[in-house]
C-alpha cells in the first residue's frame, strides 16, 4: 500500500535568501543521510556531536541541513527555532530503507527534487529567479547577478553583499553543471541535479545556456503533479489555465522543466490518460488551455508513477 505523499507548500516570495548551502552544492546521498538521521534523533543537526553523527565537517553539517529543507524531505519542528527536524511524508515516501528511491536512482526522483528547489523561494531564490525570471536562453554569471539585483531592487528588498550572491550564483551554477575534471577530489563531485542536463556551458568564457526540449527522462505522471502543484498554488479556484500560464508563467512547469513550446503540447495531451479524465487539454479557434473536470490530489499521479515502477522492478 503506497503511503500518502503530501510536499511542503511552496515558501512565500516575501522573503528571499541567498546563503545557508555553504558553497557546498547538493550531492549524493545527502538527503538520505539527513532523513536517517532526524529519523533517529530530531535535534540530529543541532547536537554538538552531529559532525561525528553525519560524518562530516561543521559546514557540512549546515549544508546537508539546508538541503533537506530546500528539497522538502525534512522540515521544522514548529515552536523549537529549528532545533529539531522531522521527516515530511514525502521524505517518508523515499529515504528510508525500504523506501521507493533511498538513493535517487531514478531520474524522476531528481526531477521532483529539482521542482521542489525551484518553488521554495525563501530558501533557494537564486534557483527560483534564474528558471522562472531569466528570459531568453542563454546567459551568464554576470547577467544573473544584474536580475537578481534588479530584482530585489524592484521589490524594495535589501542586496546581499556582493561575495555572498558571487558565492550563490557559483553554487547554483555547479548544481546543474558537470564538472569537468578527471580528478575524484571531494570538491568536484557533481550534484544530482547535473543528470537533468538542464544547464550546459558553452565554451570557456562564462556563457551558459537553458536546455529546452521534450525531456525524456521526464515522466508524464511527474509532468502532471508539477502542473496541478502549480495550478494550485497560483490559481486553485479557476477551473482552466492557459497554455501561457503552463508554458511561461512564475514557477510554472515551462519555465521550471524547461519544455519547449512542442514538447509542452505533447506532454499536455496526455494529461488526459494520466489522469483519467480528470484534466483535457484543448486547442479551440486558437485559444490553448487545460480544463479540470473534476479534482485530482497531485500527489497521488506522483505515488501512482513509483507504484507502477514497482510493479515492473
Amino acid at each position: 500500500m503506497t503511503k500518502r505523499l503530501i510536499l511542503q507548500p511552496p515558501s512565500l516570495p516575501e522573503s528571499v535568501s541567498f546563503s545557508g548551502h555553504e558553497t557546498f552544492i547538493l550531492r549524493y546521498g545527502w538527503l538520505k543521510k539527513a532523513f536517517d538521521a532526524v529519523t533517529d534523533d530530531p535535534e540530529a543537526f543541532s547536537r554538538e556531536g552531529a559532525i561525528v553523527t553525519l560524518g562530516v565537517g561543521k559546514n557540512m553539517v549546515r549544508s546537508i541541513r539546508h538541503w533537506a529543507l530546500v528539497t522538502g524531505i525534512l522540515k521544522e519542528e514548529p515552536g523549537t527555532r529549528g532545533l529539531r527536524l522531522q521527516p515530511t511524508n514525502f521524505g517518508s515516501l523515499i529515504f528510508p530503507t525500504g523506501g521507493v528511491d533511498p538513493f535517487l536512482e531514478d531520474t524522476n526522483s531528481i526531477w521532483l527534487l529539482h521542482w521542489q528547489i525551484c518553488t521554495n523561494a525563501s530558501r533557494a531564490t537564486t534557483w527560483v529567479w534564474a528558471f522562472s525570471l531569466l528570459r531568453g536562453t542563454e546567459f551568464t554569471p554576470t547577467i544573473l547577478r544584474n536580475m537578481i539585483l534588479g530584482e530585489l531592487e524592484k521589490r524594495g528588498m535589501k542586496a546581499p553583499t556582493a561575495n555572498t550572491l558571487k558565492r550563490d550564483i557559483e553554487c547554483f551554477v555547479r548544481s546543474y553543471v558537470p564538472v569537468r575534471s578527471a580528478t575524484l577530489a571531494e570538491d568536484t563531485l557533481d550534484s544530482p541535479l547535473s543528470e537533468l542536463r538542464l544547464i550546459e556551458q558553452i565554451g570557456h568564457d562564462g556563457l551558459l545556456s537553458f536546455r529546452r526540449g521534450p525531456k525524456k527522462t521526464l515522466a508524464d505522471e511527474i509532468f502532471a503533479f508539477c502542473v496541478l502543484d502549480f495550478w494550485n498554488r497560483q490559481a486553485g479556484t479557476r477551473e482552466t489555465l492557459t497554455f501561457n500560464e503552463i508554458a511561461y508563467g512564475f514557477c510554472s512547469p515551462g519555465s521550471i522543466l524547461k519544455l519547449d513550446e512542442n514538447s509542452l503540447v505533447e506532454r499536455l495531451e496526455s494529461l488526459e490518460k494520466v489522469t483519467n479524465g480528470a484534466l483535457l487539454y484543448a486547442d479551440t479557434a486558437g485559444l490553448k488551455q487545460i480544463y479540470r473536470r473534476r479534482a485530482v490530489v497531485p500527489e497521488s499521479l506522483f505515488t501512482s508513477y513509483f507504484d507502477y515502477r514497482l510493479v515492473c522492478v
